[in-house]
């Protein structure tokens, strides 16, 4: 299976003067993460002509980033909510409701604090590991469904962080960021060849369909 991982476009979310608890925090693209997701759109095709499955986060932003390729590919969004960002699910990985999303993160890295709840006003936040195994989960999935064929996934910055663990098999304490631009490409192959690693990270954080366009 070939693995396309895609980061969402700029949402108000990813603006440093973003008010966490002022509205949801499920938020569309702003118009620059609009311009992003069309760039990404124009420029993926040429370097991947075929895909045969897209999956996208239930979350405004990463719906509104998939949109454009589901056209240009004529594939069905298949919406999953395991990939979406930390902190958005409850502790059974089941999502929040939108007017039930937690807003205040707890003090600390979700990643520094990995058994800890990731969100400080919700009893029943996920932690960080929480967050890993339904991204784990997910991966394991589109492995057995997906042999041989090429998928995208439009997600979130801690989506890749949990990636990264599960295909280098990371302890819970990493030492590592993972730093993904907004609509930046990463490419992993899954090859499961005897004897040896079974995942291949192709390239990670493309992003020279962002020439011309701010990237954040």
């Amino acid at each position: 299976m070939k693995l396309y991982l895609i980061r969402h476009g700029q949402s108000f979310v990813n603006l440093a003067d973003w008010d966490w608890e002022s509205d949801t925090v499920d938020q569309p693209l702003t118009e620059l993460g609009q311009q992003q997701a069309k760039a990404l759109a124009a420029w993926l095709p040429q370097h991947l002509p075929q895909i045969d499955a897209l999956y996208c986060s239930t979350m405004q932003r990463a719906r509104q980033t998939a949109a454009p390729l589901a056209e240009l590919y004529q594939r069905t969004i298949q919406f999953d909510d395991r990939v979406r960002e930390i902190g958005n699910n409850q502790i059974n990985h089941v999502a929040w409701p939108d007017e039930q999303l937690p807003r205040k993160y707890a003090t600390g890295w979700p990643t520094a604090r990995p058994f800890s709840p990731t969100m400080s006003d919700a009893e029943s936040s996920e932690s960080f590991m929480h967050t890993r195994v339904r991204v784990g989960l997910f991966l394991e999935e589109i492995v057995e469904r997906h042999p041989e064929e090429v998928v995208v996934v439009v997600c979130h910055g801690g989506v890749f962080d949990c990636v990264f663990d599960h295909v280098f098999n990371v302890g819970p304490w990493r030492r590592t960021e993972i730093w993904t631009h907004n609509t930046a490409v990463s490419h992993f192959e899954y090859v499961a060849l005897p004897n040896r690693e079974v995942w291949r990270l192709q390239y990670h954080n493309r992003t020279e369909h962002l020439h011309g366009v701010e990237i954040t």
